[in-house]
């Protein structure tokens, strides 16, 4: 299959970016760096199952202006799988990134789905440390029904070995589904998402993340959300997860001082589907928390 790739997306992944690790708490935690050192800094933070590539063609195109920094969780891409996986762990990672990739200054945290749920934790217990974060389409409810082990399972809970390549490629699958996907940003995501193991090739993530969480991941941000210490802005997808009203409940949580934007047309994986708007909605709120002072 021939793809039609725009040269925008052509241009970031053309960006120069350097391969990263730092130990935490006994495991190599991987991230991929852009930019030049000792500039202010970006840091993104992935989805469940995902990995730092997903932000690849997000990122690089801040290379210009910020040290950009996407870390690999652990039980993810290219870093080290752990026996126990904890939301507070994850968030000592993203700080442990942020510290050793040579930014300078306070950095925003960006993060997706799962990686939001970490970003909010993050804000709350290193909030002093950030100058804000960003949270795209991560609902954060009360236990949700529509989020059951038995979903879980079928998701994530098969391990299997693929002859080839190719196959793997041909069964990737974002959880969840969505309408619309870009085929560029997904062959891009799908190829970094595989490696190679005894038999053939697997998917990188560590089925054991789900199982633990089999119960569901909406709740497990929700008492950080109320003690967040730095600037928040949510990305809401329209057809994504965060529905109005769960937008309506995470802005009264947060005090009614957050702002809320809808990126129109995009599901869940805005990054797949939508990116540009993705970007510009990232890009506005930067340029406004230049020009603006922090709500007490």
């Amino acid at each position: 299959m021939t793809l039609s790739i725009p040269a925008w997306f052509e241009a970031a992944l053309a960006t120069p970016f350097t391969d990263e690790a730092v130990e935490v708490d006994g495991a190599l935690v991987h991230y991929l760096a852009w930019g030049e050192t000792g500039r202010r800094g970006i840091v993104f933070v992935h989805g469940g199952g995902a990995h730092a590539h997903w932000w690849t063609h997000i990122a690089a195109t801040f290379a210009s202006e910020y040290r950009v920094l996407a870390l690999d969780l652990s039980g993810h891409g290219d870093s080290d799988h752990r026996e126990i996986y904890d939301l507070e762990q994850w968030t000592t990672e993203v700080m442990a990134v942020a510290r050793d990739g040579g930014l300078t200054g306070a950095p925003v945290v960006v993060g997706h789905s799962m990686g939001g749920f970490v970003t909010i934790a993050t804000a709350s217990l290193f909030g002093d440390e950030l100058s804000g974060v960003i949270v795209c389409d991560s609902p954060v409810t009360r236990p949700d029904p529509e989020v059951g082990s038995f979903q879980i399972k079928e998701a994530f809970g098969k391990p299997r070995v693929y002859q080839s390549e190719d196959e793997a490629l041909g069964r990737f699958r974002t959880v969840p589904q969505q309408d619309n996907y870009l085929d560029y940003v997904m062959d891009h995501v799908s190829r970094r998402s595989l490696h190679e193991v005894p038999g053939g090739f697997q998917w990188k993530f560590d089925r054991q993340i789900f199982a633990q969480f089999s119960s569901g991941m909406r709740a497990f941000a929700l008492p950080y959300l109320t003690d967040v210490k730095c600037r928040l802005a949510l990305l809401r997808s329209e057809n994504g997860l965060v529905t109005p009203d769960i937008s309506k409940s995470m802005y009264e949580e947060m005090g009614r001082v957050t702002p809320v934007v809808e990126i129109p047309l995009a599901g869940h994986h805005a990054m797949l589907d939508e990116p540009l708007l993705l970007l510009t909605a990232i890009r506005t709120l930067l340029a406004d928390w230049d020009h603006s002072v922090p709500h007490a």
